[in-house]
């Protein structure tokens, strides 16, 4: 588990079995979102093993860049930089990860969003894989800074067996 501190963020507790639970800040969205710089953002998320090594060091480097002061346009400009010359890892096949905490504050609209698992596939796939389809209950969100596309899946309950809230078509 990660902590955040004054310098980034930094390990609370190891474990062992390579997942990593982290608790992110606004700054894990892409920059053009609205809420990039919203202090209130709290994000309880847990990834698996391959998310924590592939995925994990994008949002670790975008809040060394948010804790020395960067601009949105500074930490695209070095995201993109650490990508293309492979400073970064690249995203490892079967990354994902969980929020399935009611503490989660993902924005002032939707505070306690949903329970749901997040799968992470390298590049613009959400047509690929077919996300966002009418029905589904695979929500799609390409994220180009990051050169991900997440698929978000609804779950039925939150983390202390209490039922979410409904699914809306």
């Amino acid at each position: 588990m990660l902590v955040l501190g004054p310098k980034g963020y930094t390990t609370a507790v190891k474990g062992t079995n390579g997942f990593l639970c982290i608790v992110e800040r606004s700054w894990g969205a892409a920059t053009d979102e609205p809420e990039f710089w919203n202090p209130k953002v709290r994000a309880p998320i847990c990834f698996n093993p391959p998310a924590a090594r592939t995925f994990v060091p994008i949002f670790l480097m975008k809040t060394k860049l948010v804790v020395a002061g960067k601009s949105k346009t500074e930490i695209v400009e070095a995201t993109a930089s650490a990508l293309d010359k492979k400073e970064l890892p690249a995203l490892e096949p079967g990354a994902m990860c969980y929020m399935l905490s009611k503490q989660q504050y993902l924005s002032d609209q939707g505070m306690s969003w949903h329970p749901h698992l997040m799968f992470l596939v390298a590049g613009n796939a959400a047509k690929i894989w077919g996300g966002n389809l009418p029905g589904s209950p695979v929500i799609a969100a390409n994220d180009p800074e990051e050169r991900v596309t997440i698929f978000l899946v609804w779950v039925g309950k939150w983390s202390d067996g209490t039922p979410a809230p409904p699914i809306a078509h």
